[in-house]
């Protein structure tokens, strides 16, 4: 792979979609404005295909503007103050709608945004323990001022270059088992165990949830359907399982795994209880835009350590995305050679502009979903699968209820089927040599075991930089990529620096 840290945008991107003859290369002539500008024909694409990839996509991820407010609702603040589940629905539903329509316009490439499970949880769980929480969405922006920045300067794509390209690739096999294990896991399919092994198979080691068992109807319907080359697999997998599971859940009254009493169902669903809404509308209310603090946590807990909770954030976020694009627009054939693709530096600045949106309505920060994947999966190339996606959610807003109609489970089986083609890209890493063998599989495997996408490539990073200089191989790791993993190494001490640093404090 290039050493090279220059910065390249579209004009010097290597174009794909073209059709050679014995003696010509000539590109496919677009068939309207909206073809030409979406560049539709030219990634061999259709607006049907594009329709129905932007479509998968929001159903795929329409679980967020339920579960993004489950999270964060669920956190008290420093000052025992939390937010309010519908007013965070509206926010969610809001900032990814924006931004996945803002990435379709300007970086025209076919990849959602939303809130971040990561970032959401951390929020939630850690920072809010010292902070309120309009501090804790101001460090959100801070942090996302910061991606902004190394995005439109081309620190960010200077690193993207940095990265070897059995990384990427590893990185993309990687993001495929991580979506994979979420979907056994979201679905039923894989439970922790009261003791033992981490994991089990279904229930005590057996598959006896029907709603589990719908999942793996879905899954085998989706399955076939792509095998047999059927346009529309996924969707039509979508929208046969949610048929199913309304009339099981009308005809057993399976209900939710955990019950408003609290008592465990392990027959029940797991987030959302399949039926036909009473309600199908309801207006949003957007109370939680503009209530940030930018500068109230650096008073509240010092300097240092607020500092190092936007660390934290930076890093997660901006390594995150970085993996879930290079694994994206692999799996949408618009990748050139090195992983870079067409408007990177676009996608870059407006994925890091989603954090700062995301702190500013108090919804966490919006980024690239690997579960756009299932869009293109489903024949996304474009950002008019983006355009589509982000419309729908803000639409979303209004139909709450109706959002609410497809089951986890449902929606689990696509992101099975799109982890087990996103594990092509394997063939594409040489195994035989071992300098490239042990990073690259550090970066699968510790994505799904510490279910985090920055905690995979950390851990490539560093072996990358580690084995292959002590081997006697410097040259192959990038200075940049000395940089990166140093930080890394910081990022994965973070506990016991934020110990140290609180101690010093105190």
């Amino acid at each position: 792979m290039s050493q090279t840290t220059g910065i390249r945008d579209d004009a010097d991107l290597p174009r794909k979609s073209t059709t050679t003859t014995a003696n010509t290369t000539s590109t496919p002539e677009p068939r309207s404005a909206l073809d030409r500008f979406f560049e539709i024909t030219k990634r061999g694409s259709t607006v049907p295909q594009e329709i129905r990839g932007g479509v998968v996509t929001f159903f795929a991820m329409a679980y967020i503007v339920i579960l993004n407010p489950i999270i964060l609702s669920g956190g008290v603040d420093a000052v025992g103050n939390s937010l309010d589940f519908a007013q965070v629905g509206a926010v969610t539903g809001l900032t990814a709608g924006v931004m996945t329509l803002l990435m379709g316009f300007i970086a025209r490439v076919p990849f959602a945004l939303a809130a971040g499970l990561g970032i959401n949880s951390f929020l939630a769980v850690s920072v809010v323990q010292g902070v309120t929480w309009p501090e804790a969405m101001g460090l959100v922006m801070i942090n996302g001022v910061l991606i902004v920045l190394f995005g439109a300067t081309g620190i960010r794509t200077a690193i993207f270059h940095a990265v070897p390209h059995a990384l990427k690739a590893a990185i993309t096999v990687g993001i495929g088992l991580f979506i994979a294990f979420i979907g056994f896991v979201d679905s039923g399919f894989v439970n922790r165990t009261p003791a033992g092994p981490p994991v089990q198979l279904g229930d005590g080691g057996s598959l006896s949830s029907v709603p589990t068992l719908i999942f793996i109807g879905t899954m085998v319907l989706m399955g076939v359907l792509i095998a047999r080359r059927v346009p529309g697999a996924i969707l039509i997998g979508i929208v046969a399982g949610t048929v199913v599971s309304i009339i099981v859940e009308g005809l057993l009254k399976l209900g939710p795994t955990v019950g408003s009493d609290g008592e465990v169902n392990p027959a029940g669903w797991h987030m959302t209880v399949p039926g036909v809404p009473t309600n199908w509308f309801s207006l949003p209310d957007f109370s939680l835009i503009g209530q940030f603090d930018l500068v109230g946590s650096f008073g509240r807990i010092g300097a240092l350590a607020a500092i190092m909770l936007v660390f934290t954030l930076l890093f997660t976020n901006f390594f995150d995305a970085m993996g879930a694009m290079t694994g994206l627009a692999k799996q949408a054939g618009i990748a050139n050679k090195d992983a870079t693709f067409p408007r990177l530096r676009s996608a870059f600045v407006v994925e890091g502009a989603g954090a700062v949106v995301g702190g500013g309505t108090s919804s966490s920060s919006a980024t690239v979903f690997i579960d756009s994947a299932a869009g293109i999966a489903e024949g996304a190339r474009t950002g008019l699968a983006s355009v589509i996606t982000g419309a729908l959610f803000l639409f979303s807003m209004f139909l709450t209820p109706l959002t609410a109609i497809v089951p986890i489970e449902v929606a689990a089986a696509a992101l099975v089927i799109v982890g087990a083609l996103m594990m092509a890209q394997i063939r594409e890493i040489n195994f035989n040599k071992f300098s490239v063998a042990m990073p690259a599989f550090l970066t699968i495997v510790t994505m799904p075991l510490t279910y985090s996408i920055a905690n995979g490539i950390g851990a490539g990073f560093i072996a990358w930089a580690l084995i292959n200089t002590l081997a006697g191989r410097a040259r192959k790791v990038h200075w940049l990529l000395w940089v990166v993993a140093a930080g890394f190494a910081i990022y994965f001490a973070r506990g016991p620096i934020e110990a140290l640093l609180s101690g010093s404090a105190g």
